[in-house]
């Protein structure tokens, strides 16, 4: 089980151990940092490149990886709606949305269930066309400067969108590791994204205990 923990919330939550005896290990886009009280491993979503190790509690290049924005675009897609967007760094820099309506799936059977089916994948195919066409409209004038990618929503849609273009083939090859389920792709949940982009992925373990799993910190 992960949490993620939000960067400002993560640097006031660790910033008082700073030179604290203990041991820190950075490795493989990731720190360990073993304290007095606990062990904790914290990954950055857009890497860590510093490499050491410390024989104290040491967080200056952690905090450094979560100072730096980045140009990210993100495409979330369900059946039913859609969100596309840029951000250079918290801030929306371009976006749209939009919906189409899709059945739900027919529990009945016989021939009204398959043109009840045929009927929603004709609809289903209509919002996948249109998200790709807003997602290809909407990113083509930031392809050289997007740095990540963000998908979320339904993994099948946004799998569906991607390969109904060409032209949106970068966006699966800029693609975070995480991704990012969101019930509805609206425009509010879109401009609340920023929090979750740059939240780390948290796991610690109290000395002493079994190991326990960060939980996340309240959003500003």
């Amino acid at each position: 089980m992960r949490r993620f923990i939000g960067r400002d919330n993560l640097r006031k939550r660790l910033a008082p151990l700073e030179g604290a005896p203990g041991r820190t290990t950075y490795a493989d886009g990731a720190v360990v940092v073993e304290s007095d009280a606990e062990t904790l491993l914290a990954r950055p979503p857009f890497g860590l490149a510093h490499e050491g190790e410390y024989d104290h509690v040491h967080l200056a290049p952690l905090f450094d990886a979560l100072a730096v924005d980045h140009v990210v675009a993100a495409v979330l897609v369900r059946l039913g709606g859609y969100a596309v967007g840029v951000f250079d760094g918290e801030r929306l820099v371009a976006s749209k949305v939009g919906s189409r309506f899709v059945k739900n799936r027919n529990k009945k059977g016989g021939s009204s269930a398959n043109r009840f089916r045929r009927r929603r994948e004709e609809q289903a195919r209509a919002l996948v066309d249109e998200a790709a066409e807003v997602a290809a409209a909407v990113l083509a004038p930031w392809r050289e400067r997007v740095e990540f990618a963000a998908l979320g929503g339904d993994r099948a849609a946004i799998e569906a969108v991607l390969a109904a273009r060409p032209e949106l083939k970068w966006a699966r090859e800029r693609a975070l590791p995480r991704f990012f389920s969101v019930a509805e792709p609206r425009q509010r949940v879109l401009e609340a994204l920023p929090y979750d982009l740059y939240a780390v992925e948290v796991v610690s373990e109290a000395r002493g205990s079994r190991a326990t799993v960060a939980a996340d910190e309240p959003r500003p």
